[in-house]
């Protein structure tokens, strides 16, 4: 932006963004995001005393920049302000913020965004020092004091004020009244109004109470040490100030105004950081919200059909401020020397897009609902002309004896004779008399809808009246005929018993079948089988299978012998037994790994851990020993002798588990 290329785009942008007459009184004024600028001063041991700052302040709402590119010209800027270095924190505060405080007291939203790259003193103009009060400190005292003179006793608005505080780090909405809370979630209402279900919210009626309820929560922000700053900001920091207000006399109004009290991380150059680790991480998150807060900005100043608030947790938490309905004010922060030059270039470039955005703040206000109370009418009026009352019979006064609700005093406003006016909500009555009203306006053909004479109306409500009761004599008759019906049922039931004095009586304890256990076999390999048959002396034992009934049938014995059901596992020869204990053992003293994993149940890490323990410890003296190994416990012992005794038994190798 060269020498007076801000200025004619100020006029540009605002003929482009000024509404049409016709659309004016639909749509809320527009209001122009302000810009403000400030420069703070050089920092103690970072230039020379013959260094020269690379910015300069023309007057106070523009300033220039050194070109990179040409060093023959400068770079100029015109904002709203431009604070140099020598400005005050009062002198921000009155001239930007203090201004917008009248807002909040009309029901509209406001916020104060302070942005910059880091070590340029966002934190500073935000907080301040105890001498040096900033802009948080200052706006809260002021709108203190304007709440209580508003809302003092005698004035037509009763006021109150809650605030809450929270960061955005690493993409995490933090509570920071609340550090238990987690990450919180952000929503819209129905009316476009950015809200965070589950905030903490704390009243505040004096500075004593938010000093009591901020110092606390400002501690648990998340701070860090980098070179250029020891206590950098690494999260972006929001202070959301609710001022609610409520009407003491008809029509009882309610008014809502928020103040965002925002407080950016600044933009980093890892390079001069040093940001390494979690710093580097929280560099990132902090860089790609700040990118996503230019890509929206730039969406709003190029009209497109999409603006990302959506694609970052900060652009969202600002949709009300940017493009929004709030009254906003940037407060830019840049730094003098001449490392800070390519930060300081894109802060301005960002706050020149920035004074473009154009929001649209409206009153946030409401009618409270109050209940109508009922209204009674005289006899005279409620049956008529006095003919009609003589005519009416003793029920029919009873039906016309009740007390129907009326929506208004007023004697234009007729009663509806749709439904019982008892029952009716005063909500649906006081929208029938809209609608009535407007049809009246209108000319509408037909009968009217509440207007409807007396004598009509009390014949519909004896209609009403003469159902209801009919209902009620119908529901009369089906108990009566109930009763009836138990009573027969009752004497029958007595009659049974009578005849049949030997009726069985229920059983007083339920019998319970307990499963039986599930039978168990052992399958031995075929050549096992074969070659231990063969043997003049073996005795082996095979499960078969007759109906329903298993037995157990010897190969040399010339009858089947029957065997308890707890009898079906295999049972094997005492030498067989040792024979194939006695080769585990072998191997477990003499195997390698991979000899060991031919083993079932024994996998690659227990095979090192075997061949290391035995190495350690010396040769196992019997295969109970392998229980000592880590991670080999008595179940797993047990399941893995049954599972390979028999095939080392037979001299066969058996494959990894």
């Amino acid at each position: 932006t060269k020498a007076g290329g801000s200025r004619d785009r100020d006029h540009l942008g605002a003929g482009r963004c000024r509404p049409s007459k016709i659309g004016a009184s639909r749509r809320p004024p527009p209001a122009r995001v302000r810009v403000a600028v400030r420069l703070r001063p050089f920092v103690d041991g970072t230039v020379g005393a013959s260094d020269t700052p690379c910015v300069r302040g023309m007057d106070s709402c523009s300033l220039e920049i050194a070109n990179w590119r040409n060093h023959q010209e400068t770079l100029k800027y015109q904002f709203d302000a431009f604070y140099g270095e020598r400005s005050t924190q009062q002198d921000i505060y009155a001239g930007s913020v203090q201004p917008i405080l009248r807002h909040l007291l009309e029901g509209q939203n406001a916020s104060v965004l302070a942005y910059g790259p880091t070590g340029a003193g966002k934190t500073h103009t935000m907080l301040g020092s105890p001498e040096q009060p900033g802009v948080i400190p200052r706006a809260l005292m002021d709108l203190l004091q304007l709440t209580r003179e508003e809302g003092a006793e005698g004035r037509p608005w009763a006021l109150s004020v809650t605030m809450s505080y929270l960061e955005i780090y690493q993409e995490k909405v933090l509570d920071l009244l609340d550090s238990t809370s987690g990450d919180l979630v952000i929503r819209e209402d129905c009316r476009g109004n950015i809200l965070i279900p589950g905030l903490t919210q704390k009243p505040i009626t004096s500075f004593a109470d938010f000093e009591r309820h901020f110092l606390p929560a400002s501690r648990n922000r998340t701070v860090g040490a980098t070179r250029l700053n020891q206590r950098s900001s690494r999260s972006h920091a929001v202070l959301l100030v609710k001022v609610d207000q409520r009407e003491r006399l008809a029509p009882f109004r309610q008014r809502e105004g928020k103040l965002y009290l925002i407080d950016l991380a600044g933009s980093e150059d890892n390079r001069r950081t040093g940001n390494k680790g979690l710093r580097l991480k929280e560099s990132g998150a902090i860089n790609a919200s700040l990118f996503v807060l230019g890509k929206v900005v730039d969406a709003l100043n190029q009209g497109l059909p999409r603006v990302p608030y959506r694609d970052s947790k900060l652009t969202r938490l600002l949709q009300d401020s940017l493009g929004g309905s709030a009254h906003s004010i940037l407060i830019a922060n840049i730094a003098p020397e001449r490392h800070f030059y390519l930060d300081t270039v894109s802060a301005l470039n960002f706050a020149a897009r920035t004074k473009e955005v154009i929001n649209r703040p409206f009153t946030n206000e409401s009618l409270q609902p109050h209940v109508l109370g009922p209204v009674k009418l005289s006899q005279k009026e409620l049956l008529g002309p006095p003919e009609a009352k003589r005519a009416r019979g003793p029920e029919e006064e009873e039906i016309g004896s009740l007390e129907p609700m009326a929506a208004s005093a007023s004697a234009s406003q007729k009663l509806s004779p749709l439904q019982k006016l008892s029952s009716m909500d005063p909500a649906m009555l006081e929208r029938l008399l809209s609608l009535d009203r407007l049809l009246a306006s209108q000319g509408s053909q037909g009968a009217p809808l509440l207007s409807t004479p007396k004598r009509e109306r009390m014949v519909l409500m004896k209609t009403v009246e003469e159902k209801d009761l009919e209902i009620e004599r119908l529901k009369m008759k089906q108990k009566e005929l109930e009763a009836k019906v138990l009573a027969q049922k009752a004497e029958d039931s007595k009659e049974k018993e009578n005849h049949c004095p030997t009726i069985l009586r229920p059983l007083l304890h339920r019998t319970v079948t307990v499963a039986k256990p599930l039978k168990k076999a052992v399958v031995m390999p075929l050549q096992l089988i074969q070659e231990q048959a063969a043997s003049p002396n073996a005795e082996i034992h095979i499960l078969k299978n007759k109906g329903r009934k298993r037995k157990l049938e010897s190969l040399d014995a010339p009858e089947p012998e029957e065997k308890a059901e707890d009898c079906w596992e295999l049972q094997i020869s005492p030498e067989l037994l040792a024979h194939g204990r006695q080769k585990i053992l072998d191997l477990l003293n003499e195997g390698s790994a991979r000899d060991l994993r031919s083993l079932q149940r024994i996998g690659p890490k227990k095979a090192q851990l075997i061949v290391g323990w035995r190495e350690l410890h010396g040769p196992f003296s019997q295969v109970e020993d392998l229980e000592r190994v880590e991670g080999i416990t008595g179940k797993q012992m047990e399941s893995f002798l049954k599972a390979n005794i028999l095939g080392l038994a037979a001299g066969q190798r058996c494959g990894p588990s």
